[in-house]
């Protein structure tokens, strides 16, 4: 089977993605690969998974493909290669791309503090728990200045402190969203919360707040809302066809049911958008269904140095940047042998890991168990689409990606 991201981009709904490389020609094993398969499908035997598309590309040729399992339990819907995914914070590394293109356009610097683009970031206070906040209550703590302005580049990295913690998200959760804002709306608020710790101090998740004051950054130097920029420069250019904040009504049956396991059984989560209309807030941190084929090409077009198939979004200089250490594993909140990019994690020690993928292998996941990763020195690419969170699934992906690596 042949198949090329452009051809791709012509005729998505019309047919299913199918391969350009035999696996050998691009230096992986087919037998090899096959491994990935057994893993996903004795995975949904033992009902850790409902369903799950996989797909694996090397310089810049798709060599792998498979669909498994279904889309939903009660319908028995079989899994297909159109088939949606939340991929929840997979987003973020669009973002990362985003700014990174803004920065290469001169609109902004990764040193510009967000009280440039955002004034009311421009005194932001920092938390300071109280000794007697530790009892399991409600977060108590004092405020202090911030030693300096939080930048584009904490954001990025998950180091500014915003959003990242219960103290912080004491402070957020009195000026929450209200239903219709747009980030134009809400982001300005935030400027008046606090931060969970002295900016740069600590690596600490924020799976909201920061990312969605970059989608903002990104509306104000583009001068589009988030979502147009998103197909404009990057869905539109790389091919990305089926990818999208909110899907046409006529595609909700396409999309796959999300699932958590509990005493040992999978059981149906209600997600916040499941009401047709209602998600109108383009917020960066999350929010995107895409299908498995149309997020490959964004890995493809890293892997392959910000260009793909004469399509090119960034230079190589600046996937090199976004990939880069900018925090490592010996900074408080990371974890051994992995380190954290501009958007992305990155291996820093694969060994300290306890992984196969090479150093300086970097991606990210989502929260319903969306996975991908880019490993720049093999020319790598692994996208994992599934909609039940197992870390375990994740882990045995990448290996098995990585040992099927035959040249």
């Amino acid at each position: 089977m042949k198949w090329s991201v452009a051809a791709a981009a012509a005729t998505f709904a019309l047919a299913p993605l199918t391969l350009c490389a035999d696996p050998e020609d691009v230096g992986l094993s087919s037998e090899r690969l096959e491994r990935i398969d057994a893993m996903l499908e004795q995975r949904i035997a033992a009902g850790d998974l409902v369903g799950a598309i996989a797909i694996v590309a090397r310089r810049g040729e798709v060599a792998h493909v498979s669909t498994h399992g279904v889309m939903d339990l009660e319908t028995r819907a079989p899994m297909r290669a159109d088939t949606l995914f939340r991929i929840a914070s997979m987003t973020k590394p669009i973002v990362g791309v985003g700014v990174m293109m803004m920065v290469e356009e001169n609109k902004l610097r990764l040193s510009d503090p967000v009280s440039r683009y955002i004034p009311e970031f421009r005194n932001l206070r920092v938390a300071i728990a109280r000794p007697e906040g530790s009892s399991g209550a409600a977060p108590s703590f004092d405020l202090v200045a911030a030693q300096r302005e939080v930048t584009i580049k904490d954001l990025l990295t998950h180091v500014s402190g915003l959003g990242s913690g219960a103290m912080s998200n004491a402070t957020i959760e009195p000026i929450a969203r209200r239903d219709g804002e747009t980030l134009a709306d809400y982001i300005p608020r935030l400027g008046g919360t606090a931060l969970e710790f002295q900016p740069g101090t600590r690596w600490a998740y924020s799976p909201g707040a920061g990312f969605e004051t970059l989608g903002r950054v990104l509306e104000i130097v583009s001068g589009m809302p988030l979502d147009e920029f998103f197909e404009q420069r990057i869905f539109a250019p790389l091919g990305m066809r089926a990818i999208t904040f909110w899907p046409a009504e006529n595609r909700w049956s396409r999309v796959a049911t999300v699932y958590q396991r509990q005493e040992q059984r999978l059981v149906k989560a209600v997600m916040p958008n499941d009401t047709l209309g209602r998600n109108v807030y383009f917020r960066g941190s999350g929010g995107l269904y895409s299908t498995a084929e149309s997020y490959v090409p964004f890995g493809m077009m890293l892997a392959n140095g910000g260009e793909l198939d004469g399509v090119r979004l960034l230079s190589r200089k600046s996937v090199e940047m976004l990939g880069a250490v900018h925090v490592p594993d010996t900074l408080p909140g990371r974890p051994p042998g992995e380190g954290y990019g501009l958007s992305v994690r990155v291996v820093t020690d694969h060994a300290a890991r306890g992984t196969l993928l090479s150093d300086g292998t970097y991606g990210w996941s989502g929260a319903q168990g969306t996975h991908f990763f880019v490993d720049p020195k093999e020319q790598l690419v692994g996208v994992l689409m599934v909609q039940t969170p197992n870390n375990e699934v994740r882990n045995d992906f990448e290996n098995l990606v990585a040992q099927a690596i035959a040249d």
